[in-house]
């Protein structure tokens, strides 16, 4: 080392007021001064490397460009060294000593003023440096500038207002940072904790990164590479890397744009849902990197919340961030980056679905729920978002789908709503009453057999203009049936004495209106939806939601009802005449009545009364044998 004396230097005063924020309040996990650094490293390589390209004469040339990190556990140091451009002594006052061409005024004012939010900050040696001394209890930074006349250095601080510049002979080009660890943050001079840090932050980092000699980013950044120059094996290889999973993608989305955003992003489908199989609400996984370095590992408001079953990863150039790179300083331009990727991954999922309807169906059957979930909250997206639905309807084999517009595809001319019902389950449906009017009429009905698939239909409202209706609501103008019907009807005169009697017999708190309908073909009573704002199956989940929060509540939202008389069927006949000659068996054949239409509505919650009831019935007719 030359003789010459140290150079004392103070800290510019806007210095010593960001190490104080960057050391004090800044950063969130004392781990990201090793992605800061690393960065650091690759920006001055990359720097080297333009110079490279003007430039002949360069110091040290026969050095490879990479970064190379170095942990000493016993001396609680930890080295990083890039063979980059290096610094002169006016670039090391420069870049160290001083911030104020980075803009360190309008970064403290802003600080001041909002948290901070308006200025970025990070650049070779810019403020991202400083997060060392988070953890340091002294640091040396040698260096050598690529220019052959240029001098080597040594600039060291203990990060409390001074640092010092002298002349050290023997450096390579580029810098290397030796960090003297405080006691505490030892840990940072440990291999694996140190290996575990680039592997999560610093894995695509464009130049070799070796740890105590050996390469760490092994897997490239394959987002940013041509889609054409990528097999499906790399692209299976990278979701395992990235996701940490063990099974293979079900799909990939894999594009580049640079308007509105500069945006390079790879997003998978996972080959399962967790979800499905009851391990909890999916984390979102897509991860954001501006210019290969890991911004957010899970960026919670970059997706809208549907998609929060994807993996991949989003890079944009474009992205602003804050001081410590821990968050985006515009969330509007992160909200626009977000708006890009759906937009495009609903169109690939279209596109898919014409394709390759095979694999589409295997999507839907996996993760067509979120798709759903989507509809039913994402106002911006949902009338695209509604041409994925698929569903079982009653003219679909069992197990087969259909989608809206091929329902729409096959509807009558004259018909105006798209009628779904909703249930547990096809044969449900397929054995209640509701579906024999639109069969007797040859009309299609949609099947809703997930919880979410009233709500979908609430939300989505309207199809290609076509008014999503319910086939449980009642005051349906289906027209004339094309099955003719079997059987005399009953009189007028004493159908409306019966549907009189029934609404007194049953109570105004539990039937709303009884009338006789053109509906029924078998059945001899119907229970319709009195309710036009929420559909039978929806009241019931209703319920058992309030009844799982431990609230009552049977009182906010009763069961009231229209209840449909068939005028052709033997037992509304029957009970006609026998309300006028036993009066106590014609109430029990009311009441049951009542409850099996409620039954087959999947509206009644207490079957109670009605067994006792039957046990009276089957009394009286025991007694009459």
């Amino acid at each position: 080392m030359s003789n010459q004396a140290p150079e004392t230097h103070e800290f510019q005063a806007e210095v010593k007021q960001v190490l104080d924020i960057v050391v004090h309040s800044l950063y969130t996990d004392k781990d990201i001064f090793v992605r800061e650094l690393v960065s650091n490293a690759s920006d001055a390589l990359e720097k080297l490397r333009h110079t490279q390209l003007t430039e002949k004469d360069i110091y040290d040339d026969n050095l490879g460009l990479e970064v190379n990190l170095t942990t000493d556990d016993a001396a609680g140091t930890l080295t990083i060294q890039d063979f980059g451009i290096g610094m002169t002594r006016e670039e090391l006052v420069e870049n160290l000593g001083t911030i104020a061409h980075s803009g360190s005024k309008a970064f403290l004012q802003a600080i001041k003023e909002n948290g901070g939010m308006n200025e970025n900050l990070i650049g070779q040696f810019g403020v991202g440096f400083y997060s060392v001394f988070m953890v340091a209890k002294e640091v040396k930074v040698f260096t050598h500038t690529w220019k052959k006349d240029g001098e080597g250095l040594c600039w060291t601080s203990d990060g409390s207002g001074k640092y010092t510049i002298e002349p050290s002979e023997g450096q390579r080009r580029g810098t290397k940072i030796v960090i003297t660890l405080q006691e505490e943050y030892k840990e940072f001079a440990q291999n694996d904790r140190v290996k575990d840090i680039l592997e999560r932050y610093s894995s695509f980092i464009e130049f070799p990164v070796n740890l105590n000699g050996e390469k760490v980013n092994t897997t490239q950044a394959v987002w940013l590479k041509n889609k054409n120059d990528v097999s499906e094996d790399e692209y299976k290889e990278f979701y395992k890397f990235q996701a940490k999973a063990f099974d293979e993608p079900m799909d990939w989305m894999h594009f580049s744009a640079d308007a509105p955003l500069a945006v390079n992003a790879l997003i998978y489908v996972p080959g399962s849902n967790p979800e499905l199989l009851g391990f909890g609400r999916t984390e979102p996984a897509v991860a954001l990197h501006c210019r290969k370095i890991l911004i957010d590992p899970e960026p919670p408001e970059l997706l809208p919340e549907w998609l929060r079953f994807l993996k991949g990863v989003v890079d944009s150039a474009d992205l602003p961030l804050n001081i410590s790179r821990e968050s985006m300083q515009d969330s509007s331009l992160v909200k626009r980056l977000g708006e890009v990727i759906t937009k495009r991954f609903i169109k690939h999922l279209g596109e898919v679905s014409r394709k390759d309807a095979e694999k589409f169906e295997k999507i839907w059957r996996t993760f067509g729920v979120f798709i759903k979930e989507g509809v039913a909250t994402d106002m911006t997206h949902r009338d695209k978002l509604s041409e994925l639905l698929r569903f079982e309807s009653s003219e679909t084999e069992p197990g087969k789908l259909t989608s809206l517009q091929a329902y729409v595809d096959r509807m009558k001319e004259d018909q105006k709503a798209i009628y779904f019902l909703a249930g547990p389950s096809r044969k449900a449906i397929e054995s209640g009453p509701y579906l024999e009017a639109f069969k007797a009429r040859s009309l299609e009905v949609i099947y809703c057999l997930e919880p979410i698939d009233d709500f979908v239909m609430q939300h989505l409202r309207v199809f290609k203009e076509k008014e999503l209706t319910s086939a449980d609501q009642d005051e349906l103008d289906l027209g004339d049936t094309t099955k003719e019907a079997e059987g005399e009807e009953l009189a007028k005169e004493q159908l409306d004495a019966l549907c009189a009697w029934l609404k007194e017999t049953l109570g105004e708190d539990r039937v709303k209106e009884v009338s006789a309908g053109k509906r029924l073909v078998d059945s001899p009573a119907l229970a319709l939806n009195a309710d036009k704002m929420m559909t039978s199956h929806m009241r019931r989940m209703m319920k058992a939601m309030a009844q799982a929060r431990g609230e009552d509540a049977g009182a906010d939202m009763p069961t009231l009802v229209n209840l449909e008389l068939n005028p052709r069927h033997g037992l509304i006949k029957h009970l006609a005449e026998l309300k006028d000659k036993d009066a106590d068996t014609a109430k029990l054949v009311a009441e049951q009545v009542y409850d099996n239409a409620l039954i087959s509505a999947g509206m009644l919650e207490d079957p109670r009364a009605m067994i006792n009831r039957l046990h009276q019935l089957l009394e009286k007719v025991g007694s009459k044998a």
